[in-house]
This record gives structure tokens, C-alpha cells and sequence, in this order.
């Protein structure tokens, strides 16, 4: 094991957290005027492939397994139904949803990270055995599709980026790190939660139930007494999108701290720029799949042919088939509850066998639910983009020369001192 990787093993938490700053400016790098004016002395500096995949390797990696959501009252004798993965990842997911995945560019190209349906091998992944870094490395390695071989053409101008970050953002040398998640199967998640504990979804902004839920209520699968606003259940999906793209991004900001890796996470750039919103503008950004409604001001992207696709039209003929295939992702061959499938439980096939299929009403249910959505309001979720993408980590090689000359001391750590010694000899 390397002088730094073994460093990077022993380095304190609390170091890191008290240590963590937004330090900007990278070699190569320049600020043209103003009391901090500087130009760069060196040339930019990419992340070697190690240090990159190490920084993915805490942002996505598998850790081992996930324990779910261990109960639910609607169904007392089973193990709750609510899970989508057991995959235990470095950042946590609501309810063990785990929908994010990680989008990444840098000077050689752009790539997609997507390790939420790796298999685990061992309870803990990573136990600080020396061997443990390399394997939670070649997980994300594994699981890394290179898209291009370009930077991402993400112009330094506005509408594409706002002005304050046009110096420095995407800027050569630097690497970006973009978690994204599925709001579709978050959302489709969050619904079969609700209506499994036999909530009625009302379209608070329409007055009116999300979809012909009587057929439900009669049959006793619904509650009428029982009303969830469709808008607190969208919100819940989008704000636990949010949340687990921010964990991500954190535990890659932590990470650079002790690694002695400039940059920070920011906002501030143009989203759909990102996915491609631009493309008959020349700017191709990551070629995600675009829908356009003359209700919206702005396109919604629902996914990534062939690596990342929502579950949603046009991947799904609608949101009845959708559904399904959602359903199977959890009851199928090898899905969340196949019996069949390893797990961390002492018996796992018991645990796993204990949770029952929905059935064809509860199905229909949720399937009415979600074609309301989408019939009223075009796209799925209703009220926000199919993919999140809340927020953005660059990491850079720092100039420490920049900062020596306008800083006090203190103004970096000691890894960032050491890091081009300790990581690049």
C-alpha cells in the first residue's frame, strides 16, 4: 500500500470536518482582477485515475449491507415491504430506496458511475484491512462507463453557469463529481409506502383525489379517513433526492480534505445545460433524453439511454407498465425480495420470503395513482425534474502559492502541503 493511501486510511474525521473549506483555486487557474488578482505559475494538474476513483469510491462505494426498513405496521407478521435495495452504500437513501448514481468529467472525458445494484460480499465491506481500499476502489471501477472522450462542453457563460464560478468551474485540470437520482422510483417507493399503509393521495393543488381511488376504498385496501397531499409526497422524493446527492458530495468533500485536494461543492451551474438541454446549440453536454411540454419552462430529463433510464414514458409505454416493472425490480428474479438472493440476515431466505408480492389490486392502485400523475401534469414526478441534480463537487490540485500570497496562515492543511510529494512522488 502506497505512503498515500495509508495516510489517507489513518487520517482524523475531526480533522477533516473542521478542516473542510471551499478552496477554489487550482493550478493553472487565474483570477483576472481585484484585491485577490493572481495568475497561476503552473500548468493545470488533472486527479490521477487513483485519486479519482478513490473520491468515487466514498461518494458511491458499496460499504456492505443495507438493513432497510426492518418493520411496517401494515403488514405485522412480515418484514416490511418498503425497500427497494439491501446494498449498503457509503451515503445514506431514504427507506434503503437507493436510486442515486454519480456523473463525472474530467480533461480525458465524461463518465457514469453506478454501483446501487452491486451485490455485497461481506457484512462491512471496508475494515480497514489493507486490502480494503483497493476492493472498495475496483467496485466503482467496475461499475464506471466512460461516456466520451471529452471534457463536458459546459460553456463559461452564462446561461450555462452563473457568473461568479465562470474563472474556475469545469475548468482544465479539474474534475467534477454530479450525483444524480431517479425521482420516478423514489417517488414510485414513497406511493406504494402510502398506500400500503392504506393513505388516500389527494391532489391538494386540484382538490380532488390522485386518480379513481374508490374501487381502493371500497375494497378496504384504502383508508378514506386516511388523506396524504400528493405535493407532501412529491416533496418527500424530491428532498430525499437532494439529501442523498448532498451526502455523497460531502463524503467526496471530507475526503478531499484528508487526500490534500483543493475544491468544494457548489451550485451554480446550469442543470440542464448538463444534460443537454443545448444540444441544437452545439452544447451536447451528457445526452440525457429530454421531454418538452409547452406547460414547462424548461425540459425535463428522464434519463440516460441504455445506463439510466426513469421509470417513466418514453422508457415504459406508461405508468401501468411502469409499475410493473417496478414491482419485479423488487419481487423478481433476484429482486429485493427474491429468497433465493444473499442478504445480511442470519436466515435471509426467511426474512426475504416473509414479505409478500403485492398483489393485482394493490398494483392497480399504484398504477392509477401514477398515470393520474402523469396524465395531469405530463411528466413523472408531477411537480420536478424525472433525474435530480441538486449540486455539483469539483476537485482541483491546489495552488498553495495563491494562497500563501493573499492568506494568513492556516489558510490550507498540512495534506495540502504534502500532496503533490506524498501522491504524485
Amino acid at each position: 500500500m502506497s505512503e498515500a493511501v495509508r495516510h489517507l486510511l489513518e487520517y482524523p474525521l475531526m480533522h477533516a470536518i473542521f478542516g473542510r473549506r471551499a478552496r477554489r483555486f487550482g493550478l493553472g487557474m487565474s483570477i483576472p482582477s481585484g484585491p485577490l488578482a493572481y495568475t497561476s505559475r503552473h500548468d493545470p494538474v488533472p486527479l490521477s485515475e487513483l485519486e479519482r476513483n478513490l473520491l468515487l469510491a466514498v461518494g458511491t462505494g458499496v460499504s456492505g449491507w443495507s438493513f432497510g426498513v426492518p418493520y411496517g405496521p401494515d403488514r405485522a407478521d412480515q418484514h416490511a415491504h418498503y425497500s427497494v435495495r439491501f446494498t449498503g452504500r457509503t451515503a445514506p437513501t431514504a427507506g434503503g430506496f437507493g436510486t442515486p448514481a454519480m456523473l463525472v468529467t474530467d480533461d480525458d472525458g465524461t463518465y457514469l458511475t453506478n454501483t446501487r445494484d452491486v451485490t455485497p460480499e461481506r457484512m462491512r465491506e471496508f475494515d480497514g484491512i489493507e486490502d480494503d481500499a483497493e476492493r472498495v476502489v475496483a467496485v466503482v471501477r467496475e461499475r464506471t462507463v466512460k461516456l466520451s472522450d471529452q471534457r463536458l462542453d459546459l460553456p463559461a457563460a452564462p446561461p450555462h453557469m452563473l457568473e461568479p464560478n465562470l474563472w474556475m468551474a469545469n475548468a482544465p485540470g479539474s474534475t467534477m463529481f454530479m450525483p444524480i437520482a431517479d425521482a420516478s422510483e423514489s417517488l414510485l417507493a414513497l406511493m406504494a409506502m402510502a398506500l400500503g399503509n392504506g393513505n388516500v393521495i389527494m391532489d391538494d393543488a386540484k382538490g380532488r383525489p390522485a386518480g379513481d381511488l374508490e374501487p381502493f376504498i371500497r375494497s378496504g385496501l384504502l383508508n378514506g379517513e386516511k388523506r396524504m397531499p400528493l405535493s407532501v409526497v412529491q416533496q418527500g422524493s424530491y428532498e430525499s433526492n437532494c439529501s442523498e446527492a448532498a451526502f455523497m458530495a460531502h463524503n467526496i468533500v471530507l475526503t478531499m480534505q484528508a487526500m490534500g485536494l483543493g475544491g468544494l461543492y457548489f451550485a451554480g451551474l446550469n442543470r440542464w445545460s448538463i444534460f443537454g438541454a443545448f444540444a441544437d446549440d452545439g452544447i451536447r453536454g451528457f445526452g440525457f433524453r429530454l421531454q418538452r411540454d409547452e406547460r414547462w419552462t424548461l425540459p425535463n430529463p428522464v434519463g440516460l439511454d441504455g445506463h439510466f433510464e426513469g421509470l417513466c414514458p418514453p422508457y415504459h409505454a406508461d405508468m401501468h407498465a411502469a409499475v410493473v416493472a417496478f414491482v419485479e425490480r423488487k419481487f423478481g428474479e433476484g429482486g429485493t425480495y427474491d429468497a433465493s438472493a444473499p442478504g445480511p440476515w442470519n436466515d435471509t431466505a426467511a426474512v426475504r420470503a416473509s414479505v409478500e408480492r403485492y398483489d393485482d389490486a394493490f398494483v392497480d392502485c399504484l398504477a392509477t395513482v401514477a398515470q393520474y400523475v402523469y396524465d395531469t401534469y405530463g411528466r413523472f414526478p408531477g411537480a420536478f425534474n424525472t433525474i435530480v441534480l441538486p449540486g455539483f463537487v469539483q476537485a482541483v490540485h491546489l495552488d498553495t502559492e495563491f494562497y500563501d500570497a493573499h492568506y494568513r496562515d492556516g489558510a490550507y492543511l498540512d495534506t495540502h502541503a504534502e500532496h503533490m510529494r506524498r501522491w504524485h512522488g
